[in-house]
């Protein structure tokens, strides 16, 4: 990416250019994490939290044929349960980071995405994945375990209740196509196009009016979660805000001038 700035660390790389941050996992060859990751990941995503040039975070990995396998299953082993329990907490809290950002999240997904790492895609906003990338699901019920890192929570809520239990507690995985049949992932792609596929939609976004984006995301994203009469006046004082900003302004000049509006994020 020619012009970007690029901060290179031990488990993952952050390449920053034109209002678009990509995060680049490299951990090893199934990208299967430990504390250490996390903590980079944490760090990153805190540093991208308060960078008000950065409107659109891809997650993606530089390991061929996965995305993620999720937690490395020797340091679980070799962790006491107490120590498991915290890094457990640690990943949630670092997962939620990402869930309430005013940034919007896409995963990029080109290899197998199972375990943790689909639990990591779940905390995105968005989910592509190449028709190629392999499989896609949740398996710690395999390892007498549960998906504790939001896979019994989030998937719920983006795919329902019925079909997020029969995903846990089966621990089958399914193919990029069945995952958009049932919402799990947003879009499939060409294998060989997910990547720039993906850059295209976040360039779209960053060119376009990105202080309603970010709202839009908070409202659905807190809203969810709230009674619907509370949501409803939740996201009428978000609406109150836009209402007096710049980019609201231009928005209703241009269309009245029959223009393309100047967006400004503000």
């Amino acid at each position: 990416m020619a012009n970007a700035v690029t901060v290179e660390k031990k488990y993952l790389t952050v390449v920053k250019e034109e209002g678009i941050a990509e995060i680049h996992l490299h951990i090893n060859k199934s990208n299967s994490y430990d504390l250490e990751f996390y903590k980079e990941f944490n760090a990153a995503i805190d540093d991208i939290r308060f960078d008000p040039d950065i409107k659109v975070v891809i997650i993606m990995s530089d390991v061929p044929k996965f995305f993620s396998a999720g937690a490395d299953i020797n340091f679980l082993r070799s962790a006491d349960p107490r120590f498991k329990t915290q890094f457990c907490l640690f990943c949630n809290e670092t997962l939620d980071k990402i869930a309430r950002s005013p940034q919007v999240y896409i995963a990029c997904l080109e290899g197998h995405t199972v375990g943790g790492g689909l639990e990591m895609a779940l905390a995105c906003d968005l989910r592509f994945m190449g028709d190629e990338a392999g499989k896609i699901g949740l398996p710690e019920v395999t390892l007498g375990v549960l998906a504790g890192t939001g896979g019994t929570q989030r998937l719920a809520r983006l795919v329902g209740y019925s079909r997020a239990l029969d995903m846990n507690i089966t621990g089958e995985t399914i193919t990029p196509q069945e995952a958009l049949d049932i919402g799990l992932v947003n879009r499939v792609f060409p294998q060989a196009e997910t990547r720039e596929r993906t850059r295209e939609y976040a360039r779209k976004l960053v060119n376009s009016a990105t202080y309603a984006i970010s709202n839009i995301k908070l409202s659905i994203m807190n809203g969810k979660e709230m009674p619907l009469n509370v949501a409803i006046r939740y996201e009428g004082e978000l609406q109150n805000l836009l209402f007096r900003s710049e980019d609201a302004k231009e928005g209703l000049s241009a269309f009245l001038e029959k223009r393309q509006p100047n967006w400004k994020g503000i």
